[in-house]
């Protein structure tokens, strides 16, 4: 059995919503950090900031876990990343680590940043790092957070995580550059992944989370068509691979079936009725395994 350790904090509800998508439910009880999982492969679960993950896994008291690719490399842990799940806070997508300055600052790329600006960040080891391969010696100052409300009275510059920009918007900042781009990983102690036994437990979860991603914002169509309308209505679908389509039983009918993103099928599904297409099913998709 595995011990998995999950973020608090901004990717704590996505997380626990994967994991209940994936048959996996996480449920919370007094003990707010150490919540339980009825899953045989599972034998213990705890709810960690995502900063602390990746060395807790690196030094073995997880077997797997889950944080942010920044944490794993402001923290130099070395661990086995086994996944990239590509969600956030808002949902899907990356994160980025940026450099921002006031608005009125003249500096427009982190090399105009001048030598001694004060620095704010929760990333001191990625902040320097940039720092230094720039030439530019920084005053650094470690922020526990709000970031962004520190500049112009207490720092010059702030090197912050965002997803869409809009509180840096709403406090006068701008980005003027990149340090890292970053998505949620499924990292494991490099001893669990070379143990088989736990190897196998690992990949099976990592099976059953990624099943999950790879369903969402796709749906399954079935539908009935006229042999002689056939080929016209398979020639508009998207498909993974090719429909599935079989014949109806003593009919002329065939039934077509297959996976398509959700985002085409409010225009799909007229498009399919003015072709022939006849009592047409749309259903949600809970994990797909390829």
């Amino acid at each position: 059995m595995i011990n998995i350790a999950l973020p608090k904090g901004s990717l704590e509800e996505q997380t626990l919503l994967l994991f209940k998508q994936a048959d996996l439910e996480i449920r919370k009880t007094d003990r707010e950090y150490n919540p339980t999982v009825k899953d045989p492969r599972i034998s213990k679960v705890k709810i960690l900031r995502p900063q602390e993950i990746p060395k807790y896994v690196e030094e073995g008291y997880f077997d797997l876990g889950i944080s942010g690719k920044d944490w794993v490399m402001e923290s130099d842990s070395d661990v086995v990343e086994i996944a990239d799940l590509y969600y956030s806070k808002q949902g899907e997508g990356n994160v980025k680590i940026i450099i921002a300055v006031p608005n009125e600052s003249e500096v427009r790329t982190g090399k105009d940043i001048k030598p001694g600006s004060r620095v704010s960040t929760e990333y001191p080891n990625l902040t320097k790092k940039f720092f230094d391969n720039l030439g530019i010696p920084v005053d650094m100052r470690y922020s526990y957070g709000a970031t962004e409300a520190k500049v112009p009275e207490l720092v010059d510059v702030i090197v912050d995580l965002t997803e869409t920009g809009s509180t840096l918007r709403k406090n006068g900042l701008k980005i003027v550059d990149l340090i890292l781009e970053s998505n949620t990983k499924l990292i494991a102690n490099k001893k669990s992944w070379d143990d088989p036994v736990k190897r196998r437990e690992i990949e099976e979860i990592r099976i059953l989370l990624l099943a999950v991603l790879e369903a969402r914002g796709k749906v399954y169509i079935v539908m009935n068509v006229p042999g002689d309308k056939l080929d016209a209505v398979v020639e508009v679908l998207p498909a993974m691979k090719n429909p599935t389509v079989s014949k109806l039983y003593k009919s002329d009918y065939y039934a077509v079936e297959t996976v398509v993103s959700k985002s085409e099928i409010n225009i799909l599904i007229p498009k399919l009725k003015s072709l022939g297409a006849e009592d047409i099913l749309e259903m949600d998709i809970m994990k797909i395994v390829h």
